[in-house]
């Protein structure tokens, strides 16, 4: 980075420009005005601060039953934080759509089985591997 570009990327910084936006302007890499920025704690000025334009909707939260303001012209939150919505999702798997199904039968055991998401996975569990892969019994 020469010595004009880190001029403009500190004045952009300062006028409340995006990384993004610095980074397409002075023409180098994201990951450059980023590291740069936060190594020399330039940040952009808190005098202007994006408003939250919010629709006015408030839900409730799927797993909690909080309330959830609806921020305008974005998708609907259904839940009011990760914790929940993960603890939702864990709780109602049935609930997922597993497009990607594979159907193996074990090369060890040679029980079918099925798995979600993983197309070179060849075991049923992690006991058959190892019998298969160093020999320790099983139903050979």
């Amino acid at each position: 980075m020469t010595d004009i570009q880190r001029a403009q990327v500190i004045q952009l910084r300062k006028a409340g420009n995006s990384y993004g936006s610095i980074a397409r302007t002075v023409g180098i890499s994201l990951n450059t005005v980023k590291s740069f920025c936060r190594r020399n704690n330039i940040t952009e000025n808190s005098d202007s601060p994006i408003p939250v334009i919010l629709s006015g909707e408030i839900t409730l939260c799927e797993n909690c039953g909080r309330e959830i303001r609806q921020i305008a012209k974005r998708k609907k939150k259904r839940f009011c934080c990760d914790k929940y919505r993960n603890e939702w999702w864990n709780k109602n798997l049935d609930k997922v759509q597993r497009k990607t199904v594979y159907e193996f039968i074990c090369p060890h055991c040679g029980k079918a089985f099925s798995i979600y998401g993983d197309s070179r996975r060849k075991y049923c569990s992690h006991e058959c591997y190892i019998a298969d892969r160093f020999g320790g019994g099983g139903n050979d």
